[in-house]
């Protein structure tokens, strides 16, 4: 990365992704959105101030298949993890996947940060900065590691516009500050998945950087949105954005004890 990160960890992973017939779910998650693709993906969209979230679904399984769900042990960073001003949580505002919810059990989780273009190398350093502060700040409760390499990444960070969003009932198309998706895939017979964030080029500052942190909670598992405005994963953007909150750590302490498919 040259000048903009050093000290970057390089790891290799062979990944085979397995990919087999379409099929039709229907699901309806808040706005009740469903978009159909191929393998298993979905996104969390996000308009320029974090409204009406929709979450696309589809699966490369076939519908006769059953997901074998379990639960992981919670890793050490969530098991230490002690609430001492009984917060509380918005566990009940994640919504499980068709494979389960949302949650790595191979860790550190690999995080690859894009270095953006069309700009200039200091308002590059400075998205990148804001990027890592954020990832630095999640670190603290799931153990992530910045890599260079994008082929081995887990997690992957662009400073790029999201496709416009049509709003319902309306033919006029719409900007987004975010986009987050994710898809699974096979490697030795284990189902993994791996996300793709998009911030938007309009988003500066402290902005950039609470979009950053809004997002990088979704790809950790967050799947939903808080309904405080205190919390990281509020659905909407604030003039001040908030830290990392006790509420939202334990909900993701919550999400990580539940059972999943992924990661077996």
């Amino acid at each position: 990365m040259g000048k903009i990160t050093q000290n970057l960890i390089s790891k290799t992973r062979t990944n085979l992704v397995l990919q087999r017939s379409l099929a039709v779910l229907s699901l309806a998650i808040i706005t009740g959105l469903l978009i159909i693709c191929t393998n298993f993906q979905t996104s969390a969209v996000v308009n320029s101030k974090f409204r009406n979230v929709a979450y696309n679904i589809s699966t490369s399984y076939s519908l006769g298949e059953k997901f074998i769900q379990k639960v992981h042990p919670l890793p050490s960073t969530l098991a230490s993890w002690e609430n001492k001003t009984n917060s509380g949580d918005y566990f009940d505002k994640i919504t499980p996947t068709e494979v389960g919810y949302l949650i790595w059990s191979s860790f550190p989780v690999r995080v690859k940060i894009e270095i953006p273009t069309g700009i200039n190398e200091q308002q590059a350093q400075l998205w990148v900065n804001n990027v890592l502060q954020s990832v630095q700040e999640w670190s603290v409760y799931l153990p992530l590691e910045v890599v260079e390499k994008a082929e081995i990444a887990d997690i992957k960070i662009f400073r790029k516009a999201p496709p416009l969003q049509l709003e319902p009932n309306s033919k006029i198309p719409r900007a987004r500050s975010a986009l987050t998706s994710y898809e699974t895939y096979t490697n030795n017979n284990i189902l993994l998945h791996r996300f793709t964030i998009l911030l938007s080029p309009s988003q500066t500052g402290e902005y950039a950087k609470a979009a950053a942190r809004h997002e990088i909670g979704h790809a950790l598992g967050i799947w939903g949105h808080s309904p405080l405005q205190t919390d990281v994963l509020y659905f909407s953007q604030v003039r001040k954005p908030p830290s990392i909150s006790a509420r939202d750590v334990n909900t993701l302490k919550r999400i990580y004890e539940q059972p999943t498919s992924l990661g077996w």
